[in-house]
């Protein structure tokens, strides 16, 4: 029999684990990999939460609906003109960039939550640039759907390597 007595972490004596193949056939591996990568640091012990597991499946869903939304313009622009960008644009870019920069950090500190972090500040980013006409837009959207994406990889390699095909990153790398 299962005791609740709180919080607390998973344990085999307690008879308190979650099977990961459960959550996996509900939500998809990317969105378990998602979860437990953000929930704590690797050193730390994971504490479980049903709201943190739909939290990584509704930013999977925002991260693959945003690819789709800018589709048309990232599939065909070309590379970014540092020279033909308005102040916006270079905002854009500058932001992603930074993020990139603390991302990379993290990366090699192996602190993964905070790198999933920083995926979600760059979807945030290209979320709330305007889509606006034109190839120096549409440059640096895909600029920085292709950082994000490869970002992202390593924690959620399925949905990733999805956007990237679909998007036609593969061709410009």
């Amino acid at each position: 029999p299962v005791e609740y007595v709180g919080i607390g972490t998973m344990s085999k004596s307690k008879n308190n684990g979650v099977d990961p193949q459960a959550l996996i056939d509900q939500y998809g591996a990317d969105t378990a990999r998602l979860f437990v990568m953000f929930a704590s640091p690797p050193e730390q012990t994971l504490e479980w939460s049903g709201a943190g597991v739909d939290g990584a499946q509704r930013f999977l869903r925002r991260l693959w609906n945003c690819a789709h939304e800018r589709h048309a313009a990232i599939a065909t622009a070309g590379p970014v003109d540092a020279a033909a960008l308005d102040d916006a644009q270079k905002g854009l870019r500058r932001e992603i960039h930074a993020i990139l920069r603390q991302a990379d950090y993290d990366y090699q500190r192996k602190q993964y939550n905070t790198v999933v972090s920083a995926a979600m500040k760059m979807l945030n980013a290209i979320e709330g640039a305007a889509l606006l006409p034109g190839a120096a837009t549409a440059a640096v959207q895909r600029e920085a759907m292709s950082i994000l994406v490869r970002v992202l990889y390593p924690v959620v390699p399925h949905v990733t390597h999805v956007i990237w095909s679909d998007l036609g990153l593969a061709a410009a790398h």
